[in-house]
């Protein structure tokens, strides 16, 4: 059995080989249940959705254009847009580019001729989304996904002190997240630190495309519409409304996704754990353990684009978004005739958690567990050491944190 985690205590040693396909045999039923059942009404609720969409940016636009002489126009147009914008990248365009659709054979939605209003272009994030990180999901070095090739994701991983700044780190990539995402897309830090003349003539192209990809979309929010709104004395409360549904988009995405990925109790795998031939149950398994959902409402699903559903969208990313809800509790049931945490929360729960993770992970293992009003300030000089010491004083340092954490346990 080869979905072994590197944890003390495994989440799966007590399930044989044999129950692990087994679980793949079920999880394979359900989905074909629904492969099977495709049909007009999956086809009428995308087509809907994207009429929804357009129309209310479209209204959201023109009621920004009244903004000038009437100033709550501004926050009606900013709050739809922002919506029109969330549900484009979500429900819409990440679905689409999943492929979701594609049964259809519809030549205006599907994933490969599929444009969305992100810096990312479809192609390069359909590589690196669907092609890695939902192959190699939660594996450390492997899923850019994870931490966003910023931010230390693991206890096992190596503690520098440069880790300090990942909550700052996480912080500027939310605010500026689809430009974090064309940033890792384009796998910009691993290219630009080798020589020019070494750069693949693959990366010169792509970077060239999502550039065009940027300023046309720049163009359009910050240049197009201001100027439209211009003769109606609206250009700056448009340009502002531009601004910030593009940062409210930005914040939203990156909070459902951390959700799905980064709460405390989400496996996370090392390169070495993962047999080069994993079964088909053994990859359900790691997407199961390595995914959390989140609770709420239906239109909250939707906002998320049904990545509230993480689990089940990474057991079957190519499923209609809208039957994600219809499958789970099928899904929650397996979790439990197999005694497996089936991570659910509420939107603030998880996004409370992951940002704990966050702070927890920038900070020296068991720092934060061994640390009390009455003894930051001795925890603040260990601190303070370990970020200015050499590796093998952190390496010493570390020893008396995790001694003291096993004794307080």
């Amino acid at each position: 059995m080869t979905v072994i985690t590197k944890k003390p205590t495994s989440p799966v040693a007590h399930l044989s080989p044999e129950d692990i396909e087994a679980i793949g045999r079920e999880l394979d039923a359900i989905r074909q249940s629904v492969m099977e059942t495709r049909g007009e009404a999956d086809a009428r609720y995308i087509r809907r959705m994207i009429k929804t969409q357009r129309y209310l940016e479209l209204g959201s636009r023109a009621t920004l254009l009244a903004s000038g002489f009437f100033p709550p126009a501004f926050f009606l147009g900013t709050a739809g847009l922002s919506v029109a914008k969330i549900l484009d990248n979500m429900e819409i365009g990440h679905n689409i580019l999943h492929g979701q659709w594609d049964w259809m054979r519809d030549p205006k939605i599907h994933s490969s001729v599929w444009e969305w209003d992100s810096a990312s272009t479809a192609e390069s994030w359909k590589h690196s989304h669907n092609e890695l990180h939902h192959t190699y999901t939660n594996i450390i070095g492997k899923d850019n996904d994870l931490g966003y090739g910023i931010m230390r994701v693991d206890e096992d991983q190596r503690w520098t002190p440069a880790s300090l700044g990942q909550p700052l780190y996480n912080f500027i990539n939310m605010i500026f997240f689809e430009y974090g995402i064309a940033a890792y897309d384009l796998e910009l830090g691993r290219n630009l630190r080798l020589p020019k003349e070494k750069r693949p003539q693959e990366f010169t192209e792509n970077v060239g495309k999502t550039l065009r990809k940027v300023r046309k979309q720049a163009t359009k929010d910050y240049v197009v519409h201001p100027l439209l709104a211009l003769p109606l004395g609206a250009a700056l409360p448009t340009l502002a409304a531009n601004v910030i549904a593009n940062v409210v988009r930005n914040v939203w995405s990156h909070s459902v996704i951390m959700c799905g990925h980064f709460p405390e109790g989400v496996e996370t795998y090392e390169k070495a754990s993962i047999d080069p031939n994993e079964t088909r149950g053994e990859w359900y398994l790691r997407q199961m353990l390595g995914s959390a959902n989140i609770s709420g409402s239906k239109a909250m699903h939707v906002m998320t684009g049904n990545l509230s559903h993480q689990i089940e969208h990474h057991l079957w990313p190519d499923l209609p978004s809208n039957r994600y809800a219809e499958v789970a509790p099928q899904v929650k049931a397996l979790f439990e005739k197999y005694g497996l945490n089936y991570h659910e929360a509420s939107m603030p729960a998880q996004v409370y958690s992951a940002w704990h993770k966050v702070v927890r992970l920038s900070l020296p293992n068991n720092w934060l567990a061994t640390t009390t009003p009455k003894n930051l300030p001795k925890q603040m000089k260990v601190l303070w050491k370990m970020s200015r010491g050499s590796r093998a004083q952190r390496r010493k340092l570390q020893e008396q944190l995790d001694l003291e954490a096993a004794y307080l346990a």
